[in-house]
């Protein structure tokens, strides 16, 4: 069906420590053939979560990564062939493949694979418009609940998730604080993302910036990071604030585990609320958000930051950016381009 070989990363290691090419090994397979329930797809682009950590560190009996197996993530990518009636060859499609150029998949993972609605780059599909930009959407929106001139307060906010968020939040009237580390973040947050207030986290004292920019208090704390960021936001939480609890970067490596929040009866205090965020409870509502950020980056309201590595040989690497803090934006890898329609 397809000539050549299928270069792939096989998940070999478990992380003791930072993660990197040492947790993989490089290989070389025969390209797989659809069974009946299946599809063939080629990889496009690859996309990295920091929590892609959890389903590494986890036994498959709990979820995670079989060692042995092509390591595994989100990513769009082109059907070639399918035995599934509502994929056709030469849809892009977005769902859990492998870290590998051709992959077979049911279509079914942590949630089910969607086509790339038309006109949409497979970049955007796998980054903005895909689940990290639907998080960002569904956590400020939903969770959130934010009312105009609102503060909100972003850690992380030139990830992925944040440099969403934080653009969000500014579309629908909030003032918006991001807390980010080095320059290069900081000055995309104020020049581009046009934020209220950046605190370099790296160069700035967090707790005196907070008291200096939000000399209120924070009636939103959108958290990627936990750790004693979290601590600061809910010691300075207004009446019926609350927090969107959407990732724990700063404790996916820890082990052993560090103790939970210090300052969180600081909820009682202020009838605050904490939830926490999961993509997969609005996985129904997909099209919404993707059609709300769509239409906000058509009229040059929210910009797509991407950090794009290339090369499929580079996944390792890239992978690593996340938990280094290398990465400005959302963390990318290209490993091609889709092929052109047939002709009729």
């Amino acid at each position: 069906m397809v000539d050549g070989t299928n270069r792939q990363w096989l998940f070999e290691k478990r992380p003791e420590g930072p993660v990197g090419s040492h947790n993989f090994r490089w290989a070389r397979s025969d390209i797989p053939s659809p069974g009946e329930g299946q599809m063939l797809v080629r990889n496009l682009w690859l996309s990295f979560e920091p929590t892609q950590v959890l389903n590494m560190s986890a036994p498959p009996e709990e979820g995670g990564y079989p060692l042995g197996a092509p390591m595994r993530g989100l990513a769009t990518s082109q059907v070639l062939a399918s035995r599934i009636p509502s994929f056709q060859p030469g849809d892009l499609v977005y769902g859990f493949s492998g870290w590998e150029d051709f992959s077979v998949s049911d279509g079914k993972g942590y949630w089910d694979t969607t086509k790339v609605p038309p006109g949409v780059p497979p970049n955007l599909a796998a980054g903005t418009l895909g689940i990290t930009g639907i998080v960002a959407y569904f956590g400020v929106t939903e969770i959130a609940k934010p009312r105009p001139g609102e503060v909100l307060v972003v850690s992380a906010a030139a990830g992925g998730v944040g440099s969403v968020a934080v653009q969000v939040a500014k579309v629908l009237g909030l003032r918006v604080i991001g807390i980010a580390g080095g320059r290069e973040k900081c000055d995309w947050l104020r020049e581009d993302a046009h934020l209220d207030g950046v605190i370099d986290h790296r160069s700035e004292n967090v707790a005196a910036r907070l008291d200096a920019l939000c000399p209120t208090g924070i009636d939103i704390f959108f958290d990627n990071v936990g750790g004693p960021v979290l601590d600061l936001a809910l010691e300075r939480l207004r009446p019926h604030g609350r927090i969107v609890l959407c990732g724990m970067t700063s404790r996916y490596q820890q082990a052993p585990s560090v103790p939970g929040p210090m300052n969180y009866p600081q909820l009682i205090m202020v009838n605050g609320r904490m939830e926490g965020l999961l993509g997969r409870d609005y996985f129904d509502r997909f099209p919404e958000a993707i059609a709300a950020l769509r239409a906000w980056i058509d009229a040059g309201r929210l910009k797509s930051k991407e950090d794009v590595v290339v090369g499929l040989e580079n996944a390792p690497s890239a992978l690593a950016r996340l938990y280094s803090g290398a990465n400005v934006g959302k963390q990318l890898l290209k490993i091609a381009d889709p092929a052109p329609p047939s002709p009729d």
